[in-house]
């Protein structure tokens, strides 16, 4: 599974890692718009500043199609940054501030995740294509 997966060429590996890709940004996402839209009486205290969550957050949010379906990255970058933009217009109608700090963490977040995960994406691509072709064949 997980050579069909590493595939570069494969039809079917392709698919699949554009599934996980944006079904993981899509529950990313939602996850994010959950606990950035809420209430702050409604959010348990979790460890961490506020600008360290929103940059984590937004790091992860893109990580996953940079390292398995960059080519998403044409519309992901853009869409994520108007999704922390929308998210610091609408915090003040549920309760909490809007700030352009949040929103420069979730920018940094945007660029940290996407270079993790292409930097990831160049490593496993130079250990599956140093690897015997043996070892490269979906089983």
């Amino acid at each position: 599974m997980i050579s069909l997966v590493l595939s570069p060429t494969h039809p079917e590996g392709q698919r699949l890692r554009r599934q996980i890709a944006i079904g993981l940004t899509v529950c990313l996402s939602i996850v994010i718009a959950a606990l950035t839209l809420t209430s702050i009486g409604e959010v348990s205290n979790v460890a961490g500043s506020d600008k360290l969550h929103h940059f984590l957050a937004f790091a992860a949010l893109t990580a996953p199609c940079a390292l398995l379906y960059p080519k998403s990255l044409t519309w992901l970058l853009p869409a994520a940054l108007v999704f922390g933009g929308a998210i610091e217009i609408i915090q003040p109608s549920v309760g909490r501030g809007a700030e352009w700090a949040d929103f420069l963490a979730d920018t940094l977040g945007i660029a940290a995740g996407t270079a993790i995960g292409l930097v990831l994406r160049l490593t496993l691509k130079k250990w599956v294509d140093g690897r015997p072709a043996s070892q490269n064949s979906i089983s």
